[in-house]
């Protein structure tokens, strides 16, 4: 499976738009394309104006179809807008755990 982390600076006036933008983004990615399996927005608790991304698809062409997407570029409108800075760092999942509850 191919992952990616995303590391996100935002300008700290356009924060809600961002929350939209991505929010946005994420619930269409795991709607609508059946190669994203997951897609995790978090916060830094430190920092009020970075966030991480954590995004799971089932293989490499599942996630250059999500770039392909309507929403995507719905959602790279608004980042041109709102980010400071990005850092993408793609990978493989090698293993997985998460508790029945969450699950």
């Amino acid at each position: 499976m191919f992952s990616l982390v995303v590391q996100m600076e935002v300008r700290p006036e356009r924060r809600e738009e961002f929350l939209a933008g991505m929010t946005a983004n994420a619930e269409a990615s795991v709607r609508d394309e059946p190669g994203c399996l997951r897609f995790d927005v978090s916060a830094v608790t430190a920092d009020p104006n970075r966030f991480f991304l954590y995004e799971l698809y089932t293989d490499a062409a599942a996630f250059e179809a999500h770039k392909a997407s309507p929403h995507f570029a719905r959602w790279r409108t608004v980042a041109e807008q709102v980010l400071v800075g990005q850092v993408n760092t793609p990978g493989e999942l090698l293993a997985t755990h998460a508790s029945e509850e969450f699950a």
